[in-house]
Order: structure tokens, then sequence, then C-alpha cells
């Protein structure tokens, strides 16, 4: 398997499982309907761990653009990959909410609420207050890379186990920070689904909600930039 290849798959897988639940907790008339923010914490801390060890040894397992140019940033990953990765991850997005869709698809048609039905797809915020809400994801991805920077690299003494600390670091994250804006930490994970929901024919749905989709982009990356350098300058 390729870099390319494994990037586009460890992402879609993430989406899936991820998004697959926030879909099982909030549309209607499914098994796991009302299951609350554990449901989807935990679930996305099983769709990291899944992503990650399933490619962390083809790609890296970055899967997720703000890992990528943080890691070109600190030295860490070469800048002539970086474009590759990035679409990749966006492919990889776009696929897996495509998946989540197909499966999930009678209860969007039952769905009436369109913000639940967007939620499925990419994050929004608890209250709307740009600045805020972008400070936030920046502040979060901030944390989230440079827990990153600190974990040993994957070896295959441990196996899958190596992915445990990528997706503890994402639970935390989620509990810790994750109620203003959904905590994204992540640019392609958002910006791939809010695609795909602009563009699959959902019945009832609203608007793809773009007026918001620069914050989970450019948040992640701004947070990635910034535990670099302060990685690079100060920690490592």
């Amino acid at each position: 398997m390729s870099p390319f290849i494994a990037e586009l798959v460890g992402t879609a897988v993430i989406i899936i499982i991820g998004n697959g639940v926030v879909a099982n907790v909030v549309l209607p008339k499914t098994k796991g309907n009302s299951g609350g923010l554990i449901s989807i914490v935990f679930g996305w801390m099983i769709a990291v761990f899944v992503g990650v060890y399933m490619t962390s040894s083809i790609s890296g397992g970055h899967l997720n653009p703000a890992v990528t140019i943080a890691m070109a940033m600190a030295g860490k990953f070469s800048w002539a990959l970086v474009p590759s990765y990035l679409l990749a991850q966006i492919l990889g997005a776009m696929l897996g909410a495509l998946v989540v869709w197909m499966v999930y698809k009678e209860h969007f048609n039952e769905s009436d609420n369109a913000a639940d039905q967007l939620a499925c797809f990419s994050t929004g915020p608890s209250i709307r207050s740009l600045p805020q809400n972008f400070m936030t994801e920046a502040l979060a991805s901030f944390v989230f890379l440079l827990g990153i920077f600190f974990i040993k690299p994957a070896g295959i003494e441990m196996g899958a186990m190596s992915a445990l600390p990528v997706a503890l670091l994402v639970g935390g994250i989620g509990f810790g920070l994750g109620g203003p804006t959904g905590w994204a930490i992540n640019p392609a994970r958002d910006l791939g689904p809010r695609i795909m929901h602009f563009l699959l024919p959902i019945k009832g749905k609203s608007t793809s909600d773009w007026g918001y989709a620069a914050i989970p982009v450019l948040g992640p990356i701004v947070g990635g930039i910034l535990a670099a350098i302060i990685y690079v300058q100060f920690l490592q």
C-alpha cells in the first residue's frame, strides 16, 4: 500500500466510525439514538485508534492536515510530500462521509432536524462566536499536536497498541475542550464531510454552513504550527 492510499483509507475509516457514531446518536430511529457526548467521544477515540494503527507503519498515520503541516514545520516530514498527503486526507474524509450517508440514508430521510443532519458530517459551535470558536479550535489543536510530538514513534514491538496514545489524546481533548466547537482538530475531518453534505441529496437538509467552515480548517492548522514552533524552539 502506498502512503497516499494509506492516508486516504485511514482517513476514510476514521470518518466512517466517528461520524457513524454521531449519526447513530443524533438521527431518529437508530439503535443508539440519544447516546450523548460520552458515546461520541469514545466513538472518535476508537476511530482514531483504528485509523492510526492501520496506517502508521506505511504513511506515519497522519490522517490529519494539521498533523502533516506541523510535522513538516518541525522538520520531521518532507514538505514535498505535504500536498499529496493533504489531498489523500480530504478525499478519504469525503469517501468516509459517503459511506456514513449510505448506511444511514433512511434515518437521514426520517430526520426533520437539519442541524442534526449537518452534525453527522461536520462540526458546529455550541455558541456561535467566530473569534472564540477559532481560538478554541486552535488551542485544542495546539494541545493535540504538542502531545503528538512527544509520542514515541510506533514500533512493531507494540503492534496495534502503539496507536493508543493518539486515541487517548483525542478522547481527553474531546472531554476537556470539545464542548464549545465539537473539537474538529482536523481540517480534513470537517471539510471533506461538509463538501459531501453539500453534494448529497439529503431530504430536508439546510445549508452546509460555509460561513463557519473556515474555523475548523484554519484553527487546527494555526494550532499545529504554533505547537511545532514551541516544540522546536523550547522543548525538543
